[in-house]
């Protein structure tokens, strides 16, 4: 019986921003059981493979190898001769410079099945992300893209110099190291020393950083600059003037902006999105962690009698998805709901809500308890009902002011936040002793407690202090409590307000 082996993918990562990985790259991701990866992807597509894959860095990136080629050849045959399904997971395309296709000969030679899945490539991705089209109906019908550094074992140039001095517009790939030597050949063969260049370092990352000049002055103005290292790409051609006019990653709200998100790990990313998606790099550092409550007993009781309550009041989205998932392994359904009003403190709460048919009765303008208490003095109280489900530590303004109003109020804890394990706080305490973190974010008093409670006092050795913004007025009062002022709070109390806020107190900076 023949032995069935594995199947290798080679994949094309993109050129660094996640959302630029293919939709089949990302699939390829999800299923493989090892996957072997380079030094320069960008570590956040390595939380798109499944629970228990093995990760494999193989540690190359421009003048650096941590393996061999001919090592990571082996590796790829190995693991599937043991019948793995494997990702070569590497940046940008694999054919282009990638040495895709030495992997592919080797796997091929030995019998192992591949797929190749073409990524986004970083010869046409980084320029787009500067402002620079390749191609342009009035300036450039053709385009070059030229290794950077050539393998100096193959003695002389295999590069067509003189063909590639002639065209409408050259990219070089890697190109940071030799520039000025490739610079100089292109004049040498018959390039304009005027010609328009630009070199853009970290491309299509928030960090991107990019320098405009001419193929006569670049390499003195990249030095000039500490900010323009590798990985870096090269442009040259007159494409690359439009950068001043279309460039719009790097004119983003929040762009070049680092910002830490202190929401537990499951509710981060939407939040992150939003910063992301203004141009700011996320450094997910999740203060709390959502867990059962020590006990069910108190709100078994009132699921079991949920319709002997008059009102149901929501204070988070939490609070909804514990009750609606206790309410499932009780075996009862939404049904069970059918007598009680429904109150919600927040928009996103009666949004969660909603998605389990459930239509919001009350909500105060402002997102917070007094605002909720507010529109219950409106109501007769005496004698009613109320179950509030939410986290076993919170506020008691809520419960105790509805008791004065006549209620009969049930607190039933449906979860409870504690400390979030960490494993990289002293990073993070570095970063921000050394000025790197501009913002810190806070989306609950938890946050803000179990956050300086792991970090420790917030000390500036160097560079500038991170500014605070807190997603309320009661998570302002936890910071200030602590010592510490936000400088944001937004007027809407939810994560988009937030995001927006912070991007409009840049914005009057400026």
């Amino acid at each position: 019986m023949t032995k069935k082996y594995g199947k290798v993918y080679l994949v094309g990562g993109g050129p660094g921003d996640p959302g630029l990985i293919t939709v089949k790259g990302k699939e390829i991701l999800g299923k493989a059981d090892t996957v072997v990866h380079d030094y320069l992807v960008n570590p956040e597509l390595l939380s798109y493979t499944k629970p228990g894959a093995e990760l494999v860095c193989v540690g190359k990136k421009a003048g650096h190898t941590v393996m061999p080629q001919g090592e990571i050849n082996d590796l790829l045959v190995e693991k599937a001769r043991g019948g793995r399904t494997v990702a070569r997971l590497k940046g940008g395309d694999p054919f282009i410079f990638g040495r895709g296709g030495e992997e592919a000969e080797a796997l091929a030679a030995r019998g192992i099945e591949f797929e190749i899945v073409p990524g986004v490539t970083s010869a046409a991705a980084v320029p787009a992300y500067a402002g620079i089209p390749l191609t342009h109906r009035k300036t450039a019908s053709s385009f070059a893209v030229v290794t950077g550094h050539e393998n100096p074992a193959k003695g002389e140039s295999g590069i067509e110099w003189g063909v590639v001095a002639q065209m409408g517009t050259v990219v070089f790939l890697m190109g940071v190291t030799n520039l000025a030597g490739n610079m100089k050949k292109l004049i040498e063969f018959g390039m304009s020393p005027d010609t328009p260049a630009a070199v853009i370092s970290r491309g299509t990352y928030p960090s991107q950083a990019s320098v405009t000049g001419t193929v006569a002055d670049i390499a003195e103005k990249a030095a000039a600059r500490e900010d323009i290292s590798s990985p870096a790409i090269v442009v040259t051609g007159e494409v690359v003037r439009f950068s001043d006019v279309i460039s719009w990653y790097e004119k983003k709200p929040l762009f070049g902006k680092r910002i830490v998100v202190t929401r537990p790990r499951e509710q981060a990313r939407p939040l992150s999105s939003l910063f992301e998606e203004m141009g700011a790099e996320v450094v997910e550092f999740p203060a709390i962690e959502i867990a059962p409550p020590g006990s069910y007993a108190v709100l078994d009781n009132a699921l079991k009698a949920l319709g002997s309550y008059d009102w149901i009041i929501f204070t988070s989205v939490n609070g909804v998805r514990g009750f609606f998932e206790r309410l499932g392994r009780l075996g009862l359904d939404v049904r069970e709901m059918h007598g009680p009003k429904v109150a919600a403190i927040g928009e996103v709460t009666a949004e969660e809500l909603g998605a389990h048919g459930i239509n919001v009765d009350m909500m105060p303008a402002d997102y917070v308890a007094e605002g909720l208490i507010e529109l219950f003095r409106k109501t007769d109280l005496a004698g009613r009902r109320i179950l509030i489900p939410r986290a076993k530590e919170a506020r008691e303004i809520l419960p105790e002011s509805l008791r004065k109003m006549g209620a009969r109020v049930d607190v039933a804890p449906v979860y409870r936040t504690k400390k979030a394990g960490k494993t990289k706080t002293a990073a993070l305490r570095k970063e921000i002793s050394e000025g790197r973190i501009d913002v810190i974010t806070f989306t609950s008093s938890s946050t803000v407690r179990n956050f300086l409670e792991t970090v420790g006092e917030i000390r500036i050795f160097s560079g500038r202090k991170p500014v605070f913004a807190c997603i309320g007025p009661v998570t302002a009062k936890t910071l200030a409590d602590s010592g510490y002022e936000a400088a944001v709070v937004p007027a809407e109390y939810t994560a988009g307000g937030l995001a927006e806020a912070v991007a409009d107190y840049f914005k009057d900076l400026k």
